[in-house]
């Protein structure tokens, strides 16, 4: 099964990189300037399970590209979607299986549009992992797993066979027959993170120490969970449990890599993750003010971005 892997930054890297080690038919699209990084260094994976160093990888850029895949996994930010769409879609052949591990869910209706519905398939990953100066892909804790399904549910040939092609990666490859709710509850649970950290500036310890800290943080969480409940996707209970307790760990360092990405002075997903669910929830008629502060503070800083 060969896989095309969009990008070969921290997602695409530590994943591609883990099937390619595992002996995985794993090719990166790149852009020229990571082409010769990787040429020169490597794939260079740190991880507490395990570092690898992957000599000159397979790598094509988006002129040279011309054969089909039987998968694409894709992992670009939001924002890039419809560049990353033009680059890949040479790849894309009347078998191949689209893997999107973008956040949110708008980017499912981009692609249904370009490529067809039955093409793509639902995905998300869960990993908290970056590039550090050198280029390496650091993976900054144990917990990794990339979920994936149909979106109707089934258990079809072709997702047990991308499950058996997954499963020699050793990173916790999980075919799902909800990946739907999947991927709402980690909208949920991304969006609430996001919005509160970026809106306070600060993790969720020195959130919860602040004066009202917990109630707003846990109101974050009832806005986000009662515009997917409005979708039909209202988030399960063993869910709620353990988010709930991920908020409210005080001292926790945890922040959104929205909140990271601030930091560093780059782009983040203001409309795909935080806009699209206030809209939904105007659809609703759900209301979601602390979700609309947090929005209007991320769009005043892509503003003063320029």
């Amino acid at each position: 099964m060969r896989v095309l892997v969009v990008g070969a930054g921290a997602i695409g890297g530590y994943f591609g990189g883990r099937m390619l080690a595992s002996g995985g038919d794993v090719t990166f699209l790149v852009r020229p300037g990571r082409a010769a990084e990787l040429a020169a260094a490597g794939l260079v994976i740190r991880s507490p399970n395990g570092d690898v160093t992957l000599k000159d990888p397979p790598a094509v850029q988006a002129d040279d590209l011309a054969e089909k895949f039987d998968v694409v996994l894709l992992s670009c930010k939001a924002f890039d979607l419809d560049d990353a769409i033009k680059s890949f879609a040479p790849a894309v052949g009347p078998q191949t299986s689209i893997i999107p591990l973008l956040n949110g869910m708008l980017h499912l209706d981009v692609l249904d549009r370009k490529f067809g519905r039955d093409r793509v398939l639902g995905g998300l990953c869960a990993i908290a992992v970056t590039l550090n100066d050198k280029r390496e892909v650091v993976h900054l804790q144990p917990m990794q797993s990339l979920t994936f399904g149909e979106r109707d549910g089934n258990l079809s040939d072709r997702v047990r066979a991308i499950a058996e092609m997954m499963a020699s990666g050793k990173f916790g490859s999980v075919a799902s027959e909800t990946i739907l709710q999947d991927m709402w509850e980690k909208w949920v649970f991304l969006a609430s993170l996001a919005a509160s950290t970026c809106l306070m500036r600060a993790s969720v310890g020195q959130i919860l120490a602040a004066p009202g800290g917990r109630d707003f943080i846990l109101g974050m969480l009832d806005e986000c969970s009662a515009v997917a409940e409005a979708e039909g996707y209202g988030p399960r209970p063993p869910f709620l449990e353990r988010t709930r307790g991920m908020l409210t760990t005080e001292g926790s360092p945890m922040t959104a890599s929205m909140f990271r990405d601030i930091k560093a002075g780059a782009p983040v997903e203001a409309d795909h993750v935080i806009g699209d669910l206030i809209k939904r929830g105007d659809a609703a008629k759900v209301p979601v003010p602390k979700l609309r502060t947090a929005y209007t503070h991320l769009r005043a800083y892509e503003n003063q971005r320029g």
